[in-house]
């Protein structure tokens, strides 16, 4: 039985899995009360599905890129609960998450999330052996940077505002903008690709588990 946790953006999600089932799942628009909000949100999904903290074996937590206080709170939280409990932890990618859930392309896909100051933080992708991979360090960019850098047909994914998708929208015959609801994070996801890499023997040092920030001089691949 393992809990996941993602405050990568505003929008953040938890999960109770115990494969191969989803015994329960949360997700929210939280604005900036992410220490207020957590907490509580945890312990309501665990009471409504009647998981103790002794249940629990295993935690998941997304490390970005995200959002500074977010991902601060989020693996704050992770990291106390393990020690706590005394539970391995598992960080992932948060970009790594988000691709696993989109169907195979033989296009390149772009996976998305707000980085704040109007940017977004941009993250490559291309399906190699039979899943999405990585082919680029993730990035910040605005979306007009982005949609210049976009040459040919690409997936775009991701936590998008109508101003975002409308500016990305224009370059219609190459970008090919996934559905806000297919673009929605799923911290069920995130548990299972956990669940996947805890059986593949990843374990991670909670002291030593760090989030995943991009800054601003990162801006643009050469």
């Amino acid at each position: 039985m393992l809990l996941a946790i993602d405050t990568s953006t505003q929008t953040i999600g938890v999960a109770i899995y115990n494969d191969p089932v989803v015994v329960g799942e949360s997700q929210w628009k939280s604005g900036n009360h992410h220490t207020v909000e957590l907490t509580s949100a945890v312990e309501q999904l665990m009471k409504r599905c009647a998981v103790k903290p002794d249940d629990l074996t295993l935690l998941v937590v997304a490390l970005g890129p995200g959002t500074f206080t977010g991902l601060r709170v989020g693996l704050a939280f992770a990291k106390g609960l393990a020690l706590s409990l005394r539970l391995p932890i598992i960080g992932i990618p948060t970009f790594d998450y988000l691709a696993a859930s989109q169907p195979l392309s033989e296009h390149p896909m772009v996976v998305l999330l707000p980085a704040g100051r109007t940017r977004l933080a941009v993250g490559w992708y291309a399906v190699t052996e039979s899943c999405w991979q990585p082919t680029a360090l993730p990035v910040v960019m605005t979306p007009h940077e982005l949609s210049d850098h976009i040459q040919g047909p690409t997936i775009l994914c991701g936590e998008l505002s109508a101003e975002e998708r409308q500016t990305l929208g224009r370059k219609w015959k190459n970008a090919m903008l996934v559905s806000p609801a297919q673009s929605v994070r799923h911290p069920s996801m995130l548990a299972e690709i956990g669940w996947q890499r805890w059986q593949a023997g990843q374990r991670d040092d909670p002291v030593l588990l760090s989030p995943i920030y991009l800054h601003i001089a990162e801006a643009i691949p050469g």
